[in-house]
């Protein structure tokens, strides 16, 4: 594993202290470890949304939904759910 120093402010560090001494986090170590993921989910995550808006500018002009559209999507749904749900069980 490698070490990184860090220097941040005294209210900063001060807020750390805090989330380790509610039980949240072992240490800050631990609680650094966790922003850090959580800020490169969200950034993955809002990219791959992005990404998807653009395939969807780029796929056209877009189209009415019909009866049969939102039947379909429906359908799908309940089929992810139910496959979920067997999975849970």
């Amino acid at each position: 594993m490698t070490t990184l120093k860090v220097t941040i402010p005294d209210d900063l560090m001060s807020l750390v202290e805090s989330q380790v001494a509610e039980g949240r986090y072992g240490s800050p170590d631990e609680y650094f470890r966790a922003l850090l993921e959580r800020d490169d989910r969200r950034r993955r995550a809002k990219r791959a949304l992005e990404d998807k808006i653009q395939e969807g500018l780029d796929s056209g002009p877009a189209t009415p939904m019909t009866r049969e559209d939102w039947d379909s999507i429906e359908a799908e749904a309940l089929e992810r759910r139910r496959l979920r749900e067997n999975e849970e069980k």
